[in-house]
């Protein structure tokens, strides 16, 4: 066991998802030494991070599950019945559950999982738990079956049975897709937020306000960064350009500062892509501004503060780059519970639709690789334009 957690306090460093005594030792509860070899080996193939902390929790939570649901760790390779099984155990019908409680997850096995805190559904006013998103049981599928791939192994995962009973409990389960955030950070909800980072007229910006407003202005007109590329941005990946006219199609406009951000390994592209995004105009004088002020010179863009005001060397998470874009809401009097990070990236691509700047444009700033995904923006975005909803006047 000793030698498992320190294995895993080994990968800390890559997988912030071990950090801490208490959650390593979990996970050396959960994970066999072959799963905490595989993932050493992933971390040096060189994963993402976020595919790595999201792989591990997958991970965690199959062994735990199964652990509590059959007695025995995960079997390699899965067997079919053990992937229906797992099915039927986070996707039901909820109106049958209500009147059969042995009808998806049995309580007993998810009261244990919940003691564990590997399960965190909260009851619903009827005290009973609705089955898991199907996004997340379609993930944790995925996460096994990549799991299968790395041990040299092939799994069931596209049986025809699996697959037919997919297909079904996502039908039944009938969860509508909601966005990661509730409502997008347009150009004009931006706006608002910037306001909170003005300070007031005794003693102007703190340097709290220059660096939330660097981080809200990057995100959004870098093409909707994703708070962990936000997080992990480094001094190295920016390059100060020479100015650049605000109307690309008149030279003799007003000249604009501008600078590249070389994204390097992202969720959906690699290091070696050419994925390249501009930043001009404001944007690039306060990212400007709260580099000068910092005084960073190399190391990581964004760093935390202290509630004392004092700069610290370490980066910020993922996290907190949420909870940025949560506290200016709440301070610029909207609801943080309708927005997170993730409210810049579709609201960068829901302002281009907005503005009818063509959809490929749109992409090559936010680098999505899947039209279907981005035009969903544009789609919400001209709903309300449509002719052919105003037929009947």
């Amino acid at each position: 066991m000793s030698q498992k957690v320190e294995n895993l306090d080994a990968l800390a460093a890559i997988l912030p998802a071990l950090a801490g005594p208490d959650r390593a030792e979990q996970l050396a509860r959960l994970l066999t030494d072959e799963d905490i070899d595989t993932l050493r080996h992933l971390a040096r193939e060189g994963m993402g991070e976020n595919s790595l902390r999201a792989l591990t929790s997958d991970f965690s939570y199959l062994e735990g599950w199964c652990l509590v649901a059959t007695g025995s760790p995960l079997p390699w390779p899965a067997p079919v019945p053990l992937i229906l099984k797992f099915i039927a155990h986070h996707l039901w019908d909820p109106d049958k559950k209500m009147s059969d409680p042995d009808h998806g997850m049995p309580e007993d096995i998810a009261r244990q999982l919940e003691a564990q805190g590997l399960l965190r559904s909260a009851k619903n006013t009827a005290g009973l738990r609705p089955p898991h998103a199907p996004a997340t049981v379609q993930r944790r599928l995925a996460s096994w079956s990549t799991l299968h791939r790395w041990r040299g192994l092939t799994g069931p995962f596209s049986a025809a049975e699996v697959r037919s009973a997919m297909r079904l409990a996502v039908r039944v389960a009938d969860r509508p897709r909601t966005r990661k955030s509730r409502k997008a950070i347009t150009a004009d909800c931006l706006e608002v937020l910037l306001r909170t980072c003005e300070g007031d007229d005794m003693c102007g910006p703190s340097l709290t306000d220059i660096r939330d407003r660097a981080v809200l202005l990057v995100g959004f007109a870098s093409g909707g960064r994703r708070r962990s590329e936000l997080s992990g941005l480094r001094v190295g990946q920016i390059t100060w350009e020479e100015f650049l006219p605000l109307d690309p199609s008149d030279p003799d406009s007003e000249l604009l500062p501008a600078a590249s951000l070389r994204l390097g390994r992202t969720k959906t592209e690699e290091s070696s892509d050419d994925n390249t995004v501009l930043l001009i105009g404001r944007t690039v004088d306060a990212l400007k501004k709260w580099l000068d002020a910092s005084q960073i010179t190399d190391g990581a863009v964004f760093r935390a503060i202290d509630q004392w005001g004092n700069l610290k060397t370490r980066a910020l998470t993922p996290q907190s780059v949420n909870a940025i874009v949560k506290k200016r809401c709440a301070l610029a009097g909207l609801d943080p519970q309708d927005f997170s990070a993730h409210g810049l990236r579709s609201g960068f691509l829901t302002e281009a639709a907005n503005r009818d700047i063509p959809i490929q444009d749109a992409m090559l700033q936010s680098r999505h690789r899947s039209l279907a995904q981005a035009s969903s923006y544009y789609s919400d975005a001209g709903r309300s334009r449509r002719r052919s909803a105003r037929m009947l006047g």
